[in-house]
């Protein structure tokens, strides 16, 4: 019987930045098909540079990504970023084209797709994200929230395996974030949430992952993780004023 692979799967990861600044010391990750989990952590933890991992964007300097059972390489970086979508936290480093469609149809046309298939899945990448209808509009003339969902959908539409959002929720405000994680929700899809938003993670995410300092410091499900007020003080990370976990 074929066991199912992993959807992600990080083991020993370390790199550093050109500079010398070592940023990851040995990342364990695993992530089984069809799981959210939120990488949460201070600014600086190394959270933002595991993502940049998930999908080629760095090359790891020690250890290995896998994405369904193919290692991340350089021979493997068209699948591989076929298959693992990462939604930077502004939408400006993924919306440059003149129209909502034509941003949202340069990834899939990118790997292949034309006509009346191409039209059909930027069709569909809008509607995920409830933005049907919104295919000729300029992106520039969009609210923040609109943009962050049409930042979705252009990943989205290349049909990945595996979401990788980097801080979501950054910037929006409380309807966006609302509107946002209702369109997760209703994404059914692998999903990695890098994020230092604890209430969204708790909202998004069954299971929370704690990075500090290049390495992962607790893997537990969120509610028990964010329940735990010293481990949060000590990698400098606290509830909003007033919150409190049902």
């Amino acid at each position: 019987m074929a066991v199912t692979p992993p959807a992600l799967l990080v083991e020993g990861l370390a790199y550093a930045y050109p500079d010398g600044h070592q940023a990851l010391f040995g990342i364990d990750l695993r992530v089984e098909p069809g799981e959210r989990v939120a990488v949460l952590g201070p600014n600086g933890a190394g959270k933002t540079t595991l993502a940049l991992h998930l999908n080629g964007v760095h090359t790891a300097g020690a250890g290995r990504v896998v994405v369904n059972g193919i290692e991340v390489g350089k021979t493997t970086l068209r699948e591989v970023r076929r298959r693992v979508g990462l939604v930077f936290q502004d939408p400006d480093d993924q919306l440059f084209m003149p129209t909502v469609g034509e941003d949202v149809a340069f990834g899939p046309a990118n790997f292949g797709l034309r006509g009346d298939e191409l039209a059909a899945r930027v069709d569909w990448a809008l509607d995920a994200v409830g933005m049907a209808g919104h295919a000729d509009r300029s992106p520039a003339h969009l609210s923040g929230g609109q943009r962050r969902r049409v930042a979705l959908a252009t990943v989205l539409a290349c049909d990945p395996d595996v979401l990788v959002l980097d801080e979501p929720s950054a910037n929006l405000e409380p309807v966006a974030r609302r509107e946002l994680a209702e369109v997760l929700l209703g994404l059914g899809r692998t999903t990695l949430m890098v994020t230092h938003d604890l209430p969204y993670a708790l909202q998004l995410c069954p299971r929370g992952v704690l990075v500090d300092e290049g390495v992962v410091v607790a893997d537990r499900p969120t509610r028990d993780l964010l329940a735990d007020t010293d481990l949060l003080a000590a990698h400098r990370l606290e509830l909003p004023y007033g919150f409190a976990l049902d």
